[in-house]
C-alpha cells in the first residue's frame, strides 16, 4: 500500500472512541469478532457508534472479574479498534453484532462518560502497519501451526472444523487461532500487542509448546 493510501486511511480513523471493555475478549487488526450486546450502557454504546462513526475500541480490563466490569475499571493501554460490518436485534432487545478489527490504539486519554459508557482519544500511530493489508509473507510452517493447534484445542476439549481454515491466507489463520483459542487475558493482551504477525505467530507456537509440556499455558510477559 503506498504511503498516500495510508496516510487518507489514518485520516478516516475516529478521534474519539467508544470504549467496550470486555474480558477475554481478542479483536485484531482485519479479524472478526461476534458480540452479543445486552447491558444497557453498551446498548447505548452500540446505537452512539451505528450513529456515527461505526467503530468501537475493545480492550480488556485489568481486574479478574468477568462478569461486572465497573465503570472506572483499570484497562489495559493497547486496544484494538473494530468497525460494525454487521448488525441485528433480536426479539429480546438484545444487539447481535460483528466487529472487524481495524487498527489498534494506545489510550492517550479517557473523556467523561456519556450514555453510561467510556470513551477515549485513541492514538492509532504506534500501528499504522496495521491499516496495510499487502504483506502475502509466508510467516510460519503452516502443517506444524496447525498440529500444533489442534493438539492444544483438544486439551481443551474444543474440537474445529478445520476445513474451514484451509483456504484462508496465513495471516488470517494466525488471527483466527489467536482470537479463538482460550488464551488468558494476559496472553491474549500479549498476542494483540505483538508488532505484526510474524511476531505473533511465534509467540502462538510458544503458547502452544508451553500447554503441550505442561497442560497449560503461563505466559506472563506482557505489560501495561
Amino acid at each position: 500500500m503506498s504511503s498516500e493510501a495510508l496516510n487518507e486511511m489514518e485520516g478516516r480513523l475516529p478521534t474519539k472512541l467508544p470504549l467496550f471493555p470486555l474480558p477475554g475478549a481478542l479483536l485484531l487488526p482485519h479479524g472478526h469478532l461476534p458480540l452479543q450486546i445486552f447491558e444497557p450502557r453498551y446498548l447505548r454504546m452500540v446505537e452512539y457508534a451505528l450513529s456515527h462513526t461505526r467503530t468501537i475500541g475493545m480492550i480488556q480490563p485489568l481486574g479478574d472479574d468477568p462478569n461486572k466490569v465497573a465503570d472506572n475499571a483499570e484497562v489495559y493501554q493497547v486496544g484494538c479498534a473494530g468497525r460494525i460490518v454487521e448488525f441485528s436485534e433480536t426479539d429480546d432487545d438484545r444487539f447481535l453484532i460483528t466487529l472487524r478489527g481495524i487498527c489498534r490504539f494506545r489510550i492517550i486519554e479517557e473523556m467523561p462518560l456519556k450514555q453510561g459508557f467510556r470513551r477515549i482519544v485513541p492514538d492509532f500511530g504506534p500501528f499504522h502497519m496495521d491499516l496495510d493489508e499487502s504483506d502475502e509473507e509466508d510467516i510460519f510452517d503452516r502443517t506444524e501451526m496447525l498440529d500444533a493447534a489442534n493438539g492444544y484445542l483438544r486439551t481443551k476439549d474444543l474440537a474445529v472444523d478445520w476445513s474451514a481454515v484451509e483456504t484462508i491466507p496465513d495471516d488470517e489463520l494466525v488471527s483466527a487461532l489467536s482470537m479463538i483459542c482460550p488464551f488468558e487475558p494476559r496472553e491474549k493482551q500479549a498476542l494483540l500487542e505483538c508488532r505484526g504477525c510474524h511476531d505473533r505467530s511465534r509467540m502462538l507456537m510458544s503458547l502452544f509448546e508451553m500447554a503441550s509440556h505442561s497442560g497449560e499455558t503461563h505466559f506472563r510477559g506482557t505489560s501495561h
